[in-house]
């Protein structure tokens, strides 16, 4: 290998290395793939490819692992992530009970099975607005801080 050829595996080297760094940091399974890309360039290089085809593998090499290997890296972590919703999202379908009294001029208040008490209005289609404490409750969506909850139906023996 000549000195031109020793700078060109150079530079692919530090350009794996580089692009392997950056994914450590952004772990979006794009950077690793552009490093394998590299990897490839590399090894066209100290095949003893010129600059421009060594390139040009870099390139196929990365677009096809972007284009076939990624997705289904994506895919098969997804899988094992956390299906639970978070968050408000979360709060909706959660049971609760009533902590202060509704009135039919004020909003009362609910108690929620994670513990949190929120400020909670009756839903319209409720005909009755004004359930007692301990009421079973349960969240059917939050406007702003506000809880908008439905008496649960308990079932008949």
């Amino acid at each position: 290998m000549n000195i031109t050829e020793w700078v060109q595996a150079l530079v692919w080297v530090a350009l794996v290395l580089v692009l392997g760094v950056v994914e450590v940091f952004t772990l979006d399974f794009i950077f690793i793939m552009l490093a394998a890309g590299a990897a490839g360039g590399l090894i066209a290089a100290v095949i003893g490819a010129p600059w421009w085809l060594s390139a040009i593998v870099a390139a196929v090499v990365a677009l096809v692992l972007l284009a076939l290997v990624r997705p289904r890296v994506l895919q098969a972590l997804g899988r094992n992530a956390d299906p639970h919703r978070t968050g408000v999202e979360g709060l909706v379908g959660m049971a609760g009970t009533v902590a202060v009294a509704f009135t039919p001029s004020r909003p009362g208040q609910v108690r929620l099975a994670n513990g949190e008490t929120w400020s909670a209005r009756i839903d319209t289609a409720v005909a009755d607005r004004t359930p007692p404490l301990g009421t079973l409750v349960v969240v059917e969506s939050i406007e702003g801080s506000t809880a908008v909850v439905r008496i649960e139906q308990k079932a008949t023996p």
